[in-house]
């Protein structure tokens, strides 16, 4: 007659335990905030690129200025029509300009036409380097098959306008290599 009562009750012990454990489901959501973070600082860079990239259009001064950011206006528009897609196909929200790309945003308004080249290249180049370095992580570590074969897909075209960047930069004057050293101790 125990046995008949102990049986039943570690069955369901079992099944509570499994049932139960929330490591699986942590794990889950770790990695799924991982892919979340990748969709909205890739969406906000996109964003942030297109409204620099119109701003330079009006407030730049070299004719070498102009036309990068004629190009990443194009460009941009259609990367980011490209992660809102994939965000909408991986239950993401649609990506927004976060608080601090629109920090940026707001110091570019301010800025007069005298100063802006160098500042919009610098800026440009240094959010290059971030962009990379993203799709770069979520192409290798990326839990979501879509997301993950974005990044990689993207990833050339983003080193690509990394180099285009440097280069516009150091035409209008930018010290490229201090601006990459500055960001690899954190200023």
């Amino acid at each position: 007659m125990v046995a008949r009562f102990l049986v039943p009750a570690s069955v369901a012990g079992l099944l509570l335990s499994v049932t139960m454990n929330p490591a699986p489901a942590a794990a889950q959501q770790a990695v799924l905030a991982s892919d979340s973070s990748f969709m909205q600082t890739a969406g906000s860079l996109g964003l942030l690129q297109v409204k620099l990239a119109k701003m330079a259009e009006q407030k730049g001064s070299s004719a070498s200025v102009k036309a990068f950011a004629k190009r990443m206006l194009t460009d941009y528009s259609k990367v980011n029509e490209e992660l809102a897609a994939a965000a909408k196909q991986a239950a993401f929200p649609r990506p927004v300009l976060l608080r601090q790309h629109q920090q940026v945003v707001d110091r570019f308004n301010r800025m007069g036409r005298s100063s802006f080249d160098k500042n919009y290249m610098a800026d440009v180049v240094k959010y290059h380097r971030q962009e990379v370095e993203l799709f770069r992580r979520e192409s290798e570590e990326g839990r979501v098959a879509s997301l993950k074969q974005l990044a990689s897909k993207m990833l050339p075209t983003s080193e690509q306008h990394l180099a285009v960047a440097d280069e516009t930069a150091r035409s209008v004057g930018v010290d490229v290599t201090a601006t990459s050293s500055q960001e690899r101790q954190g200023t």
